[in-house]
């Protein structure tokens, strides 16, 4: 069994490190903007609701609802967590499409006009890959877009999702702050020291307030408490995507024995007919020389016609 262990930076994974770390409001703030990649530049955020939970299956799950300000004065919607869950695209659109749907007047929809605020959705992934997804990129920035040619059809409404399971890069391979974010939540809690390529304002403020040392006692059994729930997640979920992949062969090995029945059937039903069009010649050949036999022709020529034998034309 695993055992806890004192590290010397907790993990921003876990539902205690994820709200020590972004609970900050200048740690999110920076964090957002290096997300954004520039097409948002955040001056001010509003914590609206720093722990609600969405429904049963959400209990425990830390969700930050943000109010966010941005350079150029617009005021829009960011919904952040982790997550450990399944349905995971469904209940992110479900989500988001409650946002948007509660900000709207119960009348003069109207004098409204439908300015809708927009919403964006930030998911850390950990531990597992998109749902029916083939891509094996770590950062999947979507929205609404022209299936044909691309194009976006409506900016207002965005998912952020960091699959962090794919983000492989080594210290020494760190380009961008983008690919630092992502190196910080990935390995945080395996690292000893503050790496160097980290040692920025920045990223000293992130890991200063990850130092497990720092905690107060409260705050250690509390982040303990956390990390054995994430562990005990991983290890269900692990279960799951065995029992999942047991299935598959298992499905696998009968749909292989369902194809091999239905070949032998196939060869069978061949065998049989070849049999019966051999049996239908063989009686014409014995009717044929019977007629032959009772005309008075040769032996040797109704074997040659035939390609009956002597013993079996005698028998007629």
């Amino acid at each position: 069994m695993k055992e806890l262990e004192n590290p010397v930076f907790i993990d921003p994974t876990t539902d205690e490190g994820f709200k020590r770390l972004f609970g900050d409001k200048i740690n999110l703030i920076n964090f957002l903007n290096i997300i954004f990649r520039g097409r948002k530049v955040i001056v001010d955020l509003t914590y609206r609701d720093t722990e609600r939970v969405g429904s049963a299956e959400d209990i425990g799950t830390v969700i930050f609802d943000l109010m966010v300000e941005t350079s150029a004065g617009q005021e829009i919607i960011i919904e952040m967590q982790t997550s450990r869950h399944s349905n995971l695209k469904k209940r992110m659109l479900y989500y988001a499409s409650k946002v948007i749907s509660d900000k709207a007047p119960h009348g003069d929809r109207r004098g409204w006009a439908y300015s809708l605020p927009e919403v964006y959705t930030i998911v850390l992934m950990d531990g597992f890959h998109m749902p029916d997804s083939s891509s094996r990129g770590h950062l999947h920035d979507i929205c609404l877009c022209d299936r044909d040619s691309g194009e976006i059809f409506y900016e207002g409404l965005g998912f952020i999702y960091m699959e962090l399971i794919n983000f492989v890069k080594g210290e020494a391979e760190l380009e961008s702050e983008l690919d630092k974010v992502f190196f910080m939540l990935k390995n945080m809690s395996r690292l000893k020291t503050l790496p160097r390529i980290l040692n920025s304002g920045v990223f000293q403020r992130f890991f200063q307030l990850a130092s497990y040392a720092k905690l107060t006692k409260e705050e250690r059994y509390m982040y303990d408490i956390s990390l054995k729930r994430k562990w005990d997640a991983e290890a269900v979920r692990q279960a799951q995507e065995e029992d999942r992949q047991a299935l598959e062969v298992q499905r696998q090995a009968l749909e292989e024995k369902q194809r091999a029945l239905e070949e032998a059937h196939v060869l069978n039903l061949a065998q049989a007919k070849k049999e019966a069009l051999a049996e239908g010649e063989r009686k014409k050949a014995i009717e044929s020389a019977r007629t032959m036999k009772n005309d008075g022709l040769p032996l040797e020529q109704i074997i040659r016609f035939t390609e009956l034998s002597a013993e079996e034309i005698e028998k007629l």
